[in-house]
């Protein structure tokens, strides 16, 4: 199903990139999932916190020494591929990523990615890739939309059968990436399948909140904006897709397993 990759499964656990980083850190070679029936410390950018009830997918891969640190936030993109590809694999029409972090399904937040990097001593960085999905149940209540994926397909999916097709898309994935090399067709794979490509948007970052149009992204997976005719590129923001680009789903408060696009280093 997937080569050389080990499994390690829990009932329960207070995160599983907590886990990824702590065997990290002991010394694990990588190429392992840690995978959790549910969570009790889920987080996602900026330690906000994610809902992790039974009935949906919590996994992490720790890879080790993937590329140099200087291209590491690729590897978000190569998890965004993987998962966008695993959903259609069962079935899953009209997914959509959303820049930087999350998943859609018809304007609604059925994932989301936190790749975090991690000291590995005496072997660089290592990082944590995880994946939260809504596979059963999804929060309400919240400021945006949300679905999960039993809604989606219209019938039960075990969170066991999306990881299975997940650890074999992230394996076939990232050896296309390979440490960077086959980056560009990774960013061409993840632009087929973004949501808003060529809509107005809104970013949040450091310099504060701006508008445009979302262009594309550039050769290191950097958002292009156009505003006033001029492309801005940008590295770390929120992006807030109008109601009027495709699969909106604007999210104040990104709540899952999300990619930081920074990099927590």
């Amino acid at each position: 199903m997937f080569a050389d990759w080990r499994v390690a499964r829990y009932a329960r656990l207070g995160s599983t990139n907590d886990e990824a980083r702590r065997r990290a850190i002991l010394g694990d070679p990588g190429r392992l999932w840690i995978v959790a029936g549910e969570q009790t410390q889920g987080r996602g950018r900026h330690g906000r916190s994610w809902s992790s009830p039974r009935g949906n997918l919590y996994a992490s891969a720790l890879v080790v020494d993937p590329c140099e640190a200087a291209i590491a936030p690729q590897i978000g993109f190569v998890a965004g591929v993987a998962l966008v590809t695993a959903v259609e694999d069962l079935g899953g029409a009209g997914v959509a990523l959303k820049w930087p972090n999350d998943l859609l399904w018809n304007g609604a937040k059925l994932a989301g990615l936190l790749v975090e990097g991690i000291a590995a001593p005496g072997r660089g960085f290592a990082y944590a890739v995880g994946v939260g999905v809504n596979c059963a149940s999804s929060p309400q209540g919240l400021a945006y939309a949300t679905t999960d994926l039993n809604a989606a397909l219209r019938r039960v999916v075990a969170p066991d059968a999306l990881f299975r097709r997940l650890a074999a898309r992230f394996d076939e994935t990232i050896g296309l990436w390979s440490r960077g090399a086959g980056f560009a067709e990774i960013r061409a794979r993840w632009l087929a399948a973004a949501a808003g490509l060529g809509g107005a948007i809104r970013v949040v970052g450091p310099r504060g909140s701006r508008e445009g149009i979302f262009e594309g992204l550039d050769a290191n997976g950097r958002l292009l904006m156009r505003t006033a005719g001029a492309i801005e590129t940008i590295e770390a923001a929120d992006l807030f897709l109008t109601p009027q680009s495709a699969d909106a789903g604007d999210d104040p408060a990104p709540r899952a397993q999300v990619l930081d696009e920074s990099l927590d280093r």
